[in-house]
């Protein structure tokens, strides 16, 4: 079990007329270990580097009790987040099914963290609770990759993008994993100084320090380990088209290749014919769906592409072996 401190070690007290910053991490369980330090180890450098503590931060729980991570470890407290009166700067740290873990009463907490005046902020899929809480409408925001189809699905009028990072006026959200730090080193940056944020980057041996707009995801190149022009493009049109699938004859049209010649390439290069390939990328998507909101089974079957429950129920307990009903259990219990 992780007590984290929140004072620097080496300088307990702040330079006088310069008070540190005061963040606060509301830690959901099940949240992701790596975005949480990725958010918290910057803080710690900056404060080493600029010779006195310019932040402080405090670790707060639903229920000021240890919180676990996905990856199993235990992350010790300061506080209950009801107890806490007021806040400066908050971020939300989630991971797997988010909502599972937000009630009415933290809910209407962050509220009142909001009507303070707080900066609110959210962490990989943190997003959802500050959705859920009223807390974003206006605000440009962003979330792990995986759960970004997942948000739209679950809050339409929100305008959820693809960047590593926002920071659109008072609301800091992040993709999780490494951006956290990206985040965390623009904040650096804008409240003290580039070059500060700069020698705290070069301290976690980083390259650079990645814009917004940086690619969350590996290109699609890298990820299928492939360079065939054809088919890069064919599974680029597939992952656009979930909710309303193009016909592989499209598809084929699309590329500038005979169905038949499009059907050779997916064997050769994916091992599997294009219907197939796409059925598996429809059946994951549905499979986020299920795992990350609460929409029903036929809602899901139609945002991927499917006409009724019945042939979704179908497919899905042929490729993983349950319906989507019993994967929903499994994932809840």
């Amino acid at each position: 079990m992780y007590a984290i401190r929140h004072m620097s070690d080496t300088h307990a007290e702040s330079a006088a007329g310069s008070a540190p910053e005061r963040i606060s991490f509301l830690l959901l369980p099940e949240f992701a270990m790596m975005a949480f330090m990725s958010a918290v180890e910057p803080l710690r450098v900056a404060n080493r580097l600029g010779g006195k503590d310019l932040f402080r931060w405090q670790i707060l729980s639903p229920d000021g009790h240890p919180v676990t991570a996905s990856n199993g470890m235990k992350v010790v407290a300061d506080a209950a987040a009801p107890d806490i009166e007021r806040v400066s700067t908050l971020f939300i740290c989630a991971s797997f099914e988010p909502e599972r873990h937000c009630d009415q009463n933290l809910r209407l907490w962050l509220r009142r963290m909001a009507a303070y005046g707080a900066v609110l902020g959210a962490i990989d899929t943190g997003s959802f609770l500050l959705a859920r809480a009223g807390l974003l409408d206006g605000y440009r925001v962003t979330m792990h990759w995986e759960s970004r189809a997942a948000f739209r699905e679950a809050f339409p009028t929100i305008h959820a993008t693809q960047e590593l990072f926002e920071i659109d006026g008072n609301r800091l959200t992040c993709a999780g994993g490494t951006a956290a730090m990206d985040m965390m080193l623009h904040m650096i940056g804008r409240r003290h100084s580039q070059e500060l944020a700069v020698d705290v980057s070069e301290q976690f041996i980083r390259e650079r320090i990645r814009e917004r707009s940086d690619h969350q995801r590996m290109a699609l190149r890298a990820r299928l380990g492939i360079h065939n022009p054809h088919i890069l493009r064919v599974v680029a049109l597939m992952e656009k088209n979930i909710e309303t699938p193009l016909r592989i004859a499209e598809l084929a049209a699309q590329t500038g290749v005979s169905t038949r010649q499009l059907e050779r390439l997916f064997t050769q290069h994916l091992h599997d014919t294009p219907q197939g390939y796409y059925l598996k990328l429809r059946l994951a998507h549905a499979r986020r769906l299920l795992q990350q909101t609460s929409m029903h089974v036929i809602s899901i079957a139609l945002a991927c592409g499917f006409g009724s429950a019945a042939p979704l129920s179908r497919a899905y307990k042929a490729h993983f072996g349950r319906t989507p009903r019993q994967d929903r259990r499994l994932s809840f219990e």
